[in-house]
């Protein structure tokens, strides 16, 4: 049994999402080798639960029900590939005061959806929309998978975090990319033209080749010149949070300066999105959310502009522009990817009200056939 004591789990607090899916089942901790091992088990008996066999798998209701007995400690959802859910585990984060370490809060902080407590108390579970990128899945106590594995479910949900499973490809990629992937995974990538990678550009020494001024120009003339003006004026129409917002135009802002850490903070301090926050300190080692949101962002930009095109320093003006409509392409789809999961994600908030709804109506209805039988007796 676990030596944690468990608080009496919220259903409410599960996201509705999850609930709604028959993939749950049930768990009871037991020494295997002389390790503690979470075993499934299939709710409603004393069966073993596959999490490839979803003939163990039962609905939301049915696996609260099971927790009331002695051998079962909780329930679990399995991810499958029929559901868009990706678990990311962060194991040993959280101490006892519930502070999680550097690591977990800035992964919870770029993912922002639903986080729980895990079971033991150390650790936190975060469920995505996404899909898995390709490569290995853990690297230290980061883990993320999508199918064939379980989460304990606990209910016990992070303050400050969403209620709801959100749809985080982008952030999904970039957390795989930075704290899972092989370090070396980007050896063989070709950049695009008019671009350094990051490699590149700490190798070379170099320093920024454009001013505040032209920085800003390159900025308001490129293809996603629409896109930088909004969050330059302060606009986070389209972002769910005025930290999305922020981390967005330190990434346009890191690409154009070549991945300045001064020159963007100076720069952005001149936007509309600019606040107190930035200057506030969020961190146990003293860093400010600005100095994270900038070291993230150069972090997740795979190319930095190159003002000389990569070749030819005395190259045309409309070989320049050539150079810049390419760079962008890269840009332009990952905008097209944001705009495409924020409508899936609206989608998704529209058609679950509708099936509330429905869910009401049905009742409503089954309460007035009832009224009527009773009128006529």
């Amino acid at each position: 049994m676990s030596e944690r004591s468990e608080p009496a789990m919220d259903p409410s607090a599960i996201p509705e999402r999850l609930q709604n899916r028959e993939q749950w089942i049930c768990w009871r901790e037991e020494t295997r080798d002389g390790k503690a091992t979470k075993v499934p088990i299939e709710p409603g008996s004393d069966e073993f639960a596959s999490t490839t066999d979803a003939e163990t798998w039962m609905n939301f209701e049915t696996a609260c029900r099971e927790v009331e007995r002695e051998d079962i400690e909780g329930v679990g959802f399995v991810f499958s590939e029929a559901d868009p859910f990706v678990g990311v585990d962060l194991d040993d984060c959280r101490d006892p005061d519930g502070q999680l370490d550097e690591t977990a809060r800035n992964i919870v902080e770029r993912l922002d959806s639903y986080t729980e407590v895990s079971p033991s108390g150390t650790g936190v579970h975060v469920i995505v929309e996404g899909e898995l990128p390709d490569g290995r899945n853990r690297r230290g106590n980061v883990e993320l998978y999508e199918t064939a594995r379980f989460f304990t479910v606990t209910g016990e949900h992070i303050d400050e975090t969403p209620t709801r499973v959100a749809h985080r490809q982008d952030a999904l990629e970039a957390v795989h990319r930075e704290y899972v992937r092989e370090d070396d995974s980007n050896s063989e990538r070709v950049d695009a033209p008019g671009s350094v990678s990051p490699s590149q550009r700490e190798s070379s020494g170099s320093e920024p080749q454009l001013d505040d001024v032209e920085v800003l120009e390159r900025a308001r003339s490129a293809e996603n010149n629409r896109k930088f003006e909004d969050l330059w004026n302060g606009r986070t129409a389209g972002y769910e949070s005025h930290s999305e917002a922020d981390m967005a135009l330190c990434c346009l802002l890191a690409f154009w300066t070549g991945g300045d850490r001064s020159q963007i903070d100076r720069l952005f301090r001149q936007s509309g999105l600019m606040r107190e926050k930035w200057d506030a300190v969020h961190y146990a080692d003293g860093s400010t959310y600005g100095e994270k949101t900038i070291e993230r962002a150069i972090g997740t930009v795979d190319e930095f502009y190159d003002p000389t095109g990569g070749a030819d320093a005395n190259a045309s003006p409309t070989d320049l522009e050539g150079q810049r409509r390419r760079t962008h392409l890269v840009e332009q789809n990952r905008l097209l990817k944001e705009r495409i999961a924020n409508l899936e994600t609206r989608l998704a908030e529209k058609n679950e009200r509708i099936e509330q709804l429905e869910g009401k109506l049905q009742r409503l209805g089954r309460g007035s056939d009832l009224s009527a039988k009773r009128s006529n007796e």
